[in-house]
C-alpha cells in the first residue's frame, strides 16, 4: 500500500477493497477494530478500491466513522458524548454569529468535504463554516461539499493526539482552508492553525476570534467547554 502526502493519524485504521463479498480490510494500528480478512482473496496482484467522497454516503451505520484520504478508507472509533456535545456548541456560537449576517453556511458533524478530487479527499470535520462568496451552486450542496471549508474544527477524541490532529489540519490547510481549531477538552484549550502558518493556543481565560475568516466572532473558550 502507497504512502500518503500527508500525515495519517497512527490510531486511524486503513481498510482497502469492498464491503462485499471479495472484501480484502485489513487493521492498522492496536486501536483499529477487527476487521475481516478474507485470507483465500488475499493475491499479490489485487487492486487497491480507490474510495470516493459518494462512498462516504453509504458506509454501514456500525459506530465508526469514516473519512478518505487520498482514494484510502479511513476508519476511526465514533465521538464519546463529550466529543459530540463540545462539537455541537461551537456549531451553536458559529451559527449565532453568522446567521443573522449571512456571512456564510455553518455545518455540523455530519457534512462531507472533498478537498480533493481523483483520488479523493474527503473528510467530515466536526463543525464548519464556508463564507457565502465560497459556497458552490445549491444543486451542488446535496451530497458533498466540493470544496475545503474556510474553517475546519476537530475535537479531540480520547484515542487522538494533538500531534495527530495537526496531521490532519495540514491536510485542510493545504488544499484552501484558511483556519482550523484544534479542540482539545483534556486541556479545555484550542489551538488555531492558519494557512499562513501560525499556530495559537487559547486557554480557557482566553477570548477565541475567527481570524480574517469570522472577523467579528469572538466567544469566551471557558463557554465551549460548560
Amino acid at each position: 500500500m502507497r504512502r500518503r502526502m500527508y500525515g495519517i493519524p497512527r490510531r486511524m485504521c486503513m481498510v482497502s477493497g469492498s464491503h462485499g463479498d471479495d472484501t480484502i480490510q485489513v487493521r492498522m494500528g492496536a486501536d483499529c477494530p477487527p476487521l475481516p480478512l478474507r485470507m483465500d482473496k488475499i493475491m499479490a496482484t489485487t487492486p487497491t478500491k480507490l474510495y470516493t467522497a459518494e462512498d462516504l454516503l453509504h458506509m454501514p451505520e456500525d459506530g465508526l466513522q469514516y473519512e478518505v484520504i487520498e482514494g484510502q478508507l479511513i476508519t476511526m472509533p465514533g465521538a464519546g458524548g463529550q466529543h459530540s456535545n463540545i462539537a455541537a456548541t461551537i456549531v451553536y456560537f458559529l451559527m449565532m454569529a453568522t446567521r443573522a449576517s449571512r456571512l456564510g453556511k455553518v455545518y455540523g458533524a455530519d457534512g462531507t468535504f472533498r478537498l480533493h478530487r481523483d483520488p479523493d479527499t474527503a473528510l467530515i470535520p466536526d463543525a464548519a463554516f464556508v463564507r457565502a462568496e465560497h459556497l458552490p451552486a445549491e444543486q451542488e450542496q446535496i451530497g458533498p461539499m466540493p470544496l475545503a471549508p474556510d474553517l475546519a474544527v476537530e475535537v479531540r477524541s480520547p484515542s487522538n493526539t494533538l500531534d495527530e490532529l495537526r496531521d490532519k489540519a495540514r491536510i485542510y490547510l493545504a488544499h484552501g482552508t484558511a483556519l482550523v481549531w484544534l479542540v482539545d477538552p483534556r486541556t479545555r484549550s484550542i489551538t488555531a492553525m492558519t494557512a499562513g502558518g501560525q499556530e495559537l493556543t487559547y486557554g480557557e481565560g482566553d477570548e477565541l476570534d475567527g481570524g480574517d475568516v469570522l472577523p467579528d466572532f469572538s466567544v469566551a473558550v471557558a463557554e465551549l467547554f460548560r
